[in-house]
Order: structure tokens, then C-alpha cells, then sequence
């Protein structure tokens, strides 16, 4: 794959995070009724996986070796960026506001820059730092954290590291594929990852609830399973699908950028379904996402078009990776 074909990773990365931000729409109404964050997000990595599990077989035929080769980056995407993260994430929301645990996990992006900037030892291009910061800018007007009162330490601590499992998400998924298909390595980490969920739920180290009586969906009464088959299809199935595949298009920096939309979606997705206001001021803010996108994009166009897995260690150099979310909740 040629480097030509940014601007389809970036398509395929914008309906990724489109998809991501239905989660939030569909799933207040399951907690409302009494599901426990936890609970909805086994459910639904599970339902994902299940779903995406034909597609990948018919994908993997005639190389099944490559799952095993790749055992690694599955197991990586299935507790890190699958589990570990949205656990880290609940657990952080629980004693921070949610603003603040959403602002601080999708710093993601600037973790990304900082490690490369590290690693090898050369400032970013200045378009990459303004659009670092204009992205980041554009994230806290549409987050609108909440500043008042005093904010826990170790919610903070969570929400720091559900930041950096996000980046881990956007590492994992660059590396090489060396074959495997993206929707295998997605349907095998939704599926690993929600039988690690719901082990650590029957452990009873968080709280998992399920309920079964009818939820209330955009005012109506609705069964309980048609939220949950919308988040496990469109939130899940294809939104890991398509982040993985852009990932692997983009490298992980551009992807962790371009991954700052779903906040965007969800916000929208909150107004025109849930009724919830939409300001102007969040309305800039995803301007300014986009202007932040289009900056570190910038910077990919100025490299030559070379092989995917040439490409990539020029392109982001990460420690142990070399590729260049992540997504939560995500997890959310």
C-alpha cells in the first residue's frame, strides 16, 4: 500500500470515529436502566467480535498462520486496547468528571508526538506542533471540562493511563500486519478481550449488572438488546474494523489524530439523538480539530510515496514499534 492512499485512511478514519461516537447515544440509555459500565462494554466487545468473526474467517482462509504469527499484536489489541483501557476509563469517571477523563485520554495524540520527539531526538515539524496544539484546543472546547472542586488523585492516575492504553491502541494497530488482516486482528481482540472483561466482572473487582427489562430509547420504551445490537454492529464491529484498517493506512500518530473526531461524533450524535445542547463554542472546537488534522497531514504529504512497511519507520518511530487509541472506550 502506497502512501498515496492517506487520503483513503483518512476517510476510512473518519468513519471509523462516526461509528465509535454512536457508543455514547446507545449506551445511556442501558445504564439508566441499570447496567453497569462494565457489563456494557463486555457485552458489547463480545457482540462486536461475534459479528466480525465470519468476516475474518472467510479472510483468513488459506493463511491462518498469520494469526498465530501476530498472536502478539492480538493479545496486545485484546487487553490493552480492548480491555484495559475501557476499565481504566470507568474506573476513572467514576471518581473524576467525565470532561476530564475524556480531555486527559484523548491526549493520546501528544504522547504519540512526545515519544517520537524522544525517541528520535528531532523536534517535530513545526506543522505538527501547531497542529498538536490546535487540535488539543479545538478537544477542550468540545470536552468543556468541568474546573470547579477538587479532583482525585487516583482518578486522575486512571485517566492518565487509559491515555496511555489509547496510544498503545494506535501503536498496536500500525505495526506490520505481515498478512493478517485487519478484521481478523479486530474480531480476535474483541472476542479475547470481552471473555477478559467478563472474567475480571465474575471476579467481582467491578461491578457488572445486567438488566433485562426494556430501556428507554430516544423517549420510547424499547427491548434492551436493540441498543446493545447497534453499539456491538456499528460502535464496535465496523468502528475497530475501519480504525484498525486506517491505522495500519496512516501510521499511529496521523491516526490518533484524525481518532479525536469520535469525540466530535459523540457530541453530535448527543445533540441530535439525546437532545443534549450543542454550543457554539464545541462547534468551533471541532473546527479547530479538523484545522489540526489538516496540519499534521500536511506533514505526512511532504514524504514520498514508499511500501506501507518501509514506510512506516520514518514516519512515526515509536519505542519497540517503529509504525507511527487506541479506541476506548473508548471506550466510551
Amino acid at each position: 500500500m502506497k502512501r498515496s492512499s492517506t487520503t483513503l485512511g483518512l476517510a476510512i478514519a473518519v468513519l471509523a470515529a462516526a461509528t465509535f461516537g454512536l457508543s455514547g447515544a446507545f449506551v445511556k440509555p442501558l445504564l439508566e436502566a441499570g447496567w453497569s459500565p462494565a457489563a456494557a462494554v463486555t457485552v458489547r466487545a463480545l457482540t462486536g467480535g461475534i459479528v466480525l468473526a465470519p468476516v475474518a474467517i472467510i479472510a483468513l482462509r488459506g493463511k491462518w498462520a498469520t494469526l498465530w504469527r501476530g498472536r502478539w499484536r492480538v493479545l496486545g489489541m485484546a487487553l490493552v486496547g480492548v480491555a484495559g483501557t475501557q476499565l481504566v476509563y470507568f474506573a476513572a469517571i467514576e471518581r473524576i468528571p467525565v470532561g476530564t477523563g475524556i480531555l486527559l485520554e484523548y491526549m493520546a495524540p501528544l504522547l504519540l508526538v512526545g515519544l517520537v520527539w524522544v525517541r528520535t531526538r528531532r523536534t517535530p515539524k513545526l506543522v505538527v506542533l501547531i497542529g498538536s496544539v490546535v487540535a488539543v484546543a479545538g478537544l477542550v472546547l468540545v470536552v468543556s471540562p468541568g474546573g470547579s472542586g477538587s479532583l482525585d488523585p487516583l482518578g486522575l492516575t486512571f485517566a492518565i493511563v487509559a491515555m496511555i492504553g489509547c496510544a498503545a491502541f494506535y501503536v498496536i494497530a500500525a505495526r506490520p500486519s505481515e498478512g493478517l488482516p485487519p478484521v481478523a486482528l479486530a474480531a480476535a481482540g474483541l472476542i479475547i478481550g470481552g471473555i477478559a472483561l467478563a472474567t475480571v466482572g465474575a471476579t467481582g473487582l467491578v461491578p457488572f449488572r445486567m438488566t433485562f427489562a426494556d430501556v428507554r430509547l430516544f423517549g420510547n420504551p424499547t427491548p434492551w438488546w436493540i441498543p446493545l445490537l447497534v453499539i456491538g454492529i456499528f460502535a464496535t464491529a465496523i468502528a475497530y474494523a475501519a480504525s484498525i484498517t486506517a491505522t495500519e493506512m496512516l501510521g499511529s500518530r496521523l491516526a490518533s489524530f484524525a481518532g479525536l473526531l469520535e469525540v466530535v461524533a459523540a457530541t453530535f450524535y448527543a445533540w441530535l439523538l439525546l437532545g443534549e445542547s450543542l454550543s457554539v463554542f464545541q462547534l468551533l472546537g471541532g473546527v479547530l480539530i479538523l484545522v489540526g488534522i489538516g496540519f499534521v497531514r500536511s506533514e505526512k504529504a511532504e514524504l514520498p510515496d514508499a511500501p506501507l512497511p518501509q514506510r512506516e519507520p520514518a514516519a512515526a518511530s515509536v519505542p519497540g514499534n517503529a509504525p507511527g487509541h487506541v479506541d476506548a472506550p473508548r471506550p466510551s
